[in-house]
């Protein structure tokens, strides 16, 4: 699982239009696998395929639960839907190194896609994992 390179603001494939995964073969169970070793590198909690210069649709996650335990999960052709409510808080990103913005998001979206395996997810997500899924689906 090799480490990619996290592609910097200014790169065309981050304005690329992401396509469309159709196949659930190796070569995007080891492109999930580097985005997750890419993210820990980076100490991210998200990562996007085009972050690493990949123009298709899929990304990671990994955000801390109280407790200790992490909600992490790879996310195939996602779909954000059903926003309620507001929350604004500062975000960074890995492709915009040192810059950091207020934005606001939904509270909580549901999301829906496919694992890196093809098996569907459909789930409302809130707070800071919304916040993620939608920086990352953006």
């Amino acid at each position: 699982m090799p480490l990619r390179p996290v592609r910097i603001y200014g790169d065309p494939v981050l304005r690329q239009k992401a396509r469309e995964i159709r196949d659930f073969d190796d070569s995007l169970h080891a492109l999930v696998a580097d985005m997750f070793e890419t993210m820990h590198a980076y100490q991210g909690v998200g990562l996007a395929a085009n972050q690493v210069g990949v123009a298709q649709r899929v990304f990671v996650i990994e955000v801390p639960r109280e407790g200790g335990s992490h909600d992490r999960f790879a996310v195939v052709n996602p779909v954000l839907s059903d926003r309620k409510g507001k929350q604004r808080d500062e975000e960074g990103c890995l492709s915009m190194p040192g810059i950091n913005e207020e934005v606001e998001r939904a509270l909580s979206v549901r999301l829906r896609g496919l694992d890196e395996h093809g098996q569907p997810i459909d789930r409302m997500v809130e707070g800071f994992l919304a916040r993620a899924a939608q920086h990352e689906t953006d």
